[in-house]
């Protein structure tokens, strides 16, 4: 299994890929090999900065000569005309990078800002925000760690660390005590030490979940009245997810049911980007 540095990596190594391909015609051809000068990233409108290090690992990557002076770290609320860093050396390598990071960077800023944004919203409450698996195919690890720079909480990388048992797998498995059990069997088998989560749709399933022993119950597309009514029902004996449906608005009346985290699709999958250029000083 590759490690998250290196699907980074292989992420970058595709992006050049598909946008430098055999050549920046335009910059090759309007700019001298000798030419040295200087760029800075300034932001275009409030936010929270997220992909300062990435960005640094695209420069690195496509030209080890280029500096980098960081003014403003990852996490930090942004506004308007500040500038969080600058970049000097090459002009064809800072030409050539300038899409790459530009777009890492205003994609990850812009989850970092949704998630700060869904989880101020649950100020004073223990419930904390979770991203899903709705990422963009290949930004997986970008993405995750810009609603970690937000504020909220990863809920898994991907199918590899944890066990999360949905309706289908219940359906396929012949039932709740079959699925739980032949995923701990499966867990014992193999040696791996990976949570087990279980998402069901009603009280009975609540119950059965409770008595089948597992690390944390999913309550799927519930209402806040139902999920009240679960959270009392299960009382501490496990973690609580309330996951399916959940808008901005609707937010908090979930988290003051009480159940410890809210997982939210819109985080990764709709987001829009933090507005941001990368100008010649």
């Amino acid at each position: 299994m590759k490690t998250r540095d290196e699907l980074i990596d292989d992420l970058l190594t595709l992006s050049f890929a598909e946008d430098v391909g055999d050549g920046d015609h335009t910059t090759l051809s309007t700019i001298t090999a000798d030419e040295m000068g200087k760029q800075r990233l300034i932001i275009k409108e409030p936010g929270v900065l997220a992909g300062v290090e990435i960005a640094r690992k695209v420069f690195e990557k496509f030209d080890p000569s280029l500096k980098m002076t960081v003014f403003i770290e990852d996490g930090a609320r942004v506004k308007p005309g500040d500038i969080a860093f600058e970049v000097e050396g090459s002009v064809r390598s800072l030409l050539q990078t300038e899409r790459t990071m530009l777009n890492i960077m205003q994609r990850m800023s812009g989850i970092a800002t949704t998630t700060a944004r869904y989880q101020d919203k649950l100020k004073g409450l223990k419930t904390k925000v979770l991203d899903t698996r709705k990422t963009t195919p290949g930004m997986r690890m970008l993405e995750k760690e810009a609603v970690k720079i937000g504020g909220g909480c990863n809920h898994r990388i991907g199918l590899f660390d944890m066990i999360l048992i949905k309706d289908n797998h219940v359906d396929f498995a012949g039932g709740i005590k079959e699925a739980v059990d032949a995923a701990k069997k499966y867990l014992k088998e193999t040696g791996r030490d990976l949570k087990i989560e279980l998402e069901v749709r009603n009280t009975d399933e609540i119950n059965q979940a409770l008595e089948a022993g597992v690390d944390r119950i999913m309550l799927d597309n519930f209402t806040p009245e139902r999920t009240r009514e679960a959270v009392k029902l299960i009382n501490g004996r496990t973690e609580i997810e309330s996951s399916g449906g959940i808008t901005y608005d609707t937010l908090r009346d979930y988290a003051e049911c009480g159940v410890d985290y809210i997982s939210v699709g819109a985080l990764t999958h709709s987001v829009k980007g933090l507005d941001m250029s990368f100008k010649a000083c």
